[in-house]
């Protein structure tokens, strides 16, 4: 009687991890990519609103460990408004994405030896309604902010793991850059409660990490000025003259003449590669010498990268950070095109025409289950269509209640990257210093200075690296194996 019970266990639970995935939502082959995929992928919609037609897209990466102890990874590109197949195409998804000889035509995919899919479960989520494929048939929904977003990805994750049961059991982590370092700590928040409350199912959450995030607009206005004169852009003596002038405190400027000062900076450093700053920065057709005429760096700096080839499309980089000077306060968020004072959908310095060649690739987008372009029309790097609101504040008391209760987070950074560790030590608790730590990465050595630590809570800070590159990443399993 045992064995049948075991028999007829197993060929239940056998039915329920075939199966439980929804109908259609099973991708079997992608455009530009030969050969079978190294892991099960899946794609589609969560409707999270049916009154208002509310509709999140996904694309869900298997890891190819396969295994039950392998964590579910939700990551979160920033904007606010960015879609987080930028990270699926750019950043850490399971390809690396080859430029065509033909311009328009599709690119070639080849595998990715330092997919995060190699150690984890990876679910690309466009996040807000509006941003990527993600859309609502409501257009109000299109105005929202922190708190909604927030609720908004929790109904998605509680309706998400109804579908998607066997992995209930799988540890969670919450994981994205810049903007996202106001989406991810939210949601933590959002998501610890809905335990605390009791709510089904039940979600094994562990922890999140964030790198280049936004934080605190004390704490982040003040962090530029120190990065620029770090990073040698500005000189000992425009810096200690402003450190003076503004009595050693950045944002808000106290006084006219620190204020004049400030101007004179972001004129200096206005316009560089935000994304790193040692290489050239185009901003659209009439910048390649015009743009860097303008800046006042020295020739040295403004021929950094300097290239007779034309304009490389650009393979790949760690996220969206947000532009020097503009610090991220309460209420409104700027679009990109507002930042700019132009129609720039995307940020500028980079061409990211591989991504909007394939995924606005109806062969594509019928591949991967998104919704045809009479439902949502070209997908874009970074959406105009949205009124965010931030009102959800400072980040430092959502880290310091988190990690009060035991889930871990790793906050990290690129020394050449604007963005920079800005987490002070005294909100904190901080128990423990560590030395810096060495990692060889294919002939590769980067520094991994763990500035603050304690059990729960790391600030890290990579040396060498932008806001990071396809030749310059560390292994995520050297990271989230000590998490």
């Amino acid at each position: 009687m045992s064995n049948l019970y075991l028999i007829l266990l197993n060929i239940f639970l056998t039915f329920v991890v075939t199966h439980s995935a929804p109908e259609g939502s099973l991708i079997t082959n992608l455009p530009g990519f030969n050969g079978s995929l190294p892991s099960k992928h899946y794609g589609g919609y969560v409707t999270i609103d049916e009154s208002h037609g509310k509709n999140l897209y996904y694309y869900f990466v298997q890891s190819e460990a396969n295994s039950s102890k392998v964590p579910i990874v939700l990551w979160l590109n920033g904007g606010p408004g960015c879609s987080s197949l930028d990270g699926f195409v750019y950043e850490h998804g399971p390809f690396n994405f080859e430029k065509p000889v033909t311009k328009g035509a599709l690119p070639k995919l080849k595998l990715n030896p330092y997919s995060w899919s190699k150690v984890s479960n990876v679910i690309y989520l466009d996040s807000p309604a509006g941003v990527g494929f993600s859309y609502s048939k409501n257009v109000s929904d299109y105005k929202t902010g922190d708190k909604q977003t927030a609720a908004d990805i929790h109904t998605f994750l509680l309706k998400w793991f109804e579908l998607y049961p066997e992995f209930l059991a799988n540890p969670l982590y919450l994981a994205g850059e810049s903007y996202a370092g106001v989406y991810v700590p939210t949601l933590a928040d959002k998501v610890v409660k809905g335990i605390e409350a009791g709510i089904k199912p039940k979600l094994n959450f562990k922890g999140y990490l964030i790198g280049n995030p936004v934080a605190d607009p004390i704490f982040d206005g003040n962090a530029l000025v120190p990065f620029a004169h770090g990073m040698g852009l500005i000189s000992d003596q425009i810096f200690e003259n402003t450190t003076k002038t503004c009595n050693g405190t950045f944002y808000p400027p106290d006084s006219v003449a620190c204020s004049n000062l400030l101007l004179k900076i972001d004129s200096i450093i206005h316009h560089l590669n935000i994304y790193d700053i040692l290489e050239p920065c185009y901003h659209g057709d009439d910048t390649e010498e015009n743009q860097k005429n303008k800046s006042k760096l020295p020739l040295s700096f403004r021929q950094l990268g300097k290239t007779e080839k034309s304009l490389p499309v650009r393979k790949r980089m760690f996220g969206r950070a947000w532009p020097y000077g503009a610090i991220v306060k309460d209420g409104i968020v700027p679009s990109w095109p507002q930042l700019n004072s132009k129609s720039l959908i995307a940020p500028p310095c980079f061409d990211d025409e591989i991504a909007m060649v394939w995924l606005n690739n109806p062969d594509v987008r019928k591949a991967i289950h998104a919704a045809e372009k009479s439902v949502v029309s070209d997908w874009n790097l970074c959406t105009d269509q949205l009124e965010y609101d931030h009102d959800l504040g400072s980040m430092i008391p959502y880290h310091k209640n988190l990690t009060s209760k035991g889930y871990s987070a790793l906050i990290f950074s690129g020394d050449h990257c604007n963005t920079l560790l800005k987490y002070p030590k005294s909100l904190i608790k901080i128990t423990t210093y560590i030395n810096q730590s060495k990692y060889a990465i294919k002939g590769v050595t980067q520094l991994l200075h763990t500035i603050h630590h304690d059990n729960c809570h790391a600030l890290l800070l990579i040396q060498n690296i932008k806001h990071l590159h396809n030749t310059q990443r560390i292994e995520i399993k050297s990271i989230m194996q000590n998490m």
